[in-house]
């Protein structure tokens, strides 16, 4: 895992990934947004103008040499839904038209992208079957199952193997900070029955703090993915590089995520 600094953007990449998967989770640095987005917002609904989100946008693509014109992405709507991308979004300057948490695709001309502001980026590549997904998961598509869905959709469409998915676990909100109300917990413990009390923590209080790592790790093995690289960077803790919607009570940006075939 490693960050990179070109063109005045800074982005992470993991080496779980062999040279043929384009792929990044890109820093709020090197954009064209004022405050309280600066920089590099990607997040179309959080106030910041359309055109400056664009440039962003196009400015990550291209850092990659990805164009432009070759993304995919969906409403991003805390779902285990999953979406096959065949090819590009056929309309790259309206809203994209659907609702799900999970991407795939085969088609190296589709670049698969998502947006975050402490939910977890879940990247995804068979290198046998030649593809890849991208997931969304905050803690409702984590006691989803969203990772283990979008394994199970490149099962599916692909016939991926789970033990052949190489799988890596992006930046998002750790759990010292994410604490968690009654309401959440129950989920979790319904979710994941014995296994929730390693995934939840009293260290700082009566309320739980949720591990979004560690959970999203358990749905990925519990899946059959094997190969599994974590950040374990929590974007509440770097605000230098990462949007938190918590620690910045919900005025801020979206940092965007990444990943295609070469």
């Amino acid at each position: 895992m490693q960050f990179v600094h070109t063109g005045g953007i800074r982005y992470l990449t993991f080496d779980l990934f062999p040279p043929d998967v384009v792929h990044a989770v890109f820093t709020r640095q090197g954009g064209v947004s004022p405050a309280p987005w600066d920089s590099l917002n990607v997040g179309g609904t959080v106030g910041d103008e359309r055109a400056r989100v664009r440039e962003n946008r196009d400015r990550a693509f291209r850092i990659l040499g990805r164009d432009p014109h070759s993304l995919f992405d969906v409403w991003q709507v805390h779902s285990a839904d999953v979406v096959l991308a065949n090819a590009p979004h056929p309309r790259y300057e309206k809203p994209p038209e659907f609702k799900a948490d999970g991407i795939i695709t085969d088609n190296p001309a589709v670049t698969l992208f998502m947006r975050f502001a402490d939910c977890t980026p879940i990247l995804l590549y068979d290198p046998q079957k030649r593809a890849v997904g991208i997931v969304h998961a905050g803690w409702l598509g984590t006691v989803r199952r969203a990772a283990g869905e979008t394994v199970k959709a490149m099962q599916a469409v692909f016939g991926s193997k789970p033990a052949d998915i190489l799988a890596v676990i992006g930046p998002s909100i750790g759990p010292d900070h994410y604490e968690v109300g009654s309401d959440v917990e129950l989920h979790v413990r319904y979710a994941f029955g014995r296994q929730a009390d390693s995934l939840l923590h009293r260290n700082h209080g009566p309320k739980a703090h949720f591990d979004l790592w560690a959970a999203n790790e358990l749905v990925l093995r519990q899946a059959g993915v094997q190969q599994i690289q974590t950040a374990r960077l929590c974007t509440a803790c770097h605000p230098e590089d990462w949007y938190s919607h918590r620690a910045q009570r919900g005025k801020t940006g979206r940092f965007g995520a990444l990943i295609a075939l070469r």
